[in-house]
């Protein structure tokens, strides 16, 4: 974390995408809910798909939304896996980050950037050696 840099491409988020790649169409259209709180929220979601779709049928993907901490939260707090080991790549120097991943019981962490040799070190420290 004291080597974090402000301008260092790791603490920057998105960028304008690059016109080096062809445009693609999907066969069909992907539709994101965004943020729903009500069941009246998901119901205008469903009509507005149904209206620009023109489709009665319709097949639902949901994902839950979670980031390492969650993560890391969600398999010690589930007995069968609570023991796997846990190493957190992130790219946010940020001490309290790494004070939740802890708190939670992550085994290591490598902030990025990091080098493949820093990466085998943190995984050897929770591992052992790797041949």
């Amino acid at each position: 974390p004291e080597l974090a840099r402000a301008d260092s491409p790791t603490q920057q988020v998105g960028a304008r995408p690059s016109g080096r790649f062809p445009e693609v169409r999907h066969a069909v259209p992907m539709l994101s809910l965004s943020n729903a709180f009500s069941d009246e929220e998901v119901a205008d979601f469903v009509r507005r798909i149904d209206e620009r779709l023109g489709r009665r049928s319709l097949r639902f993907s949901a994902e839950p939304k979670m980031d390492g901490l969650a993560l890391l939260r969600a398999v010690r707090s589930h007995p069968p896996i609570r023991q796997t080991a846990f190493v957190m790549l992130t790219g946010r120097a940020d001490r309290e980050l790494v004070q939740r991943a802890v708190q939670f019981g992550v085994n290591n962490y490598c902030v990025k950037p990091f080098t493949v040799q820093g990466l085998r070190d943190k995984i050897e420290q929770v591992f052992g050696q790797l041949t």
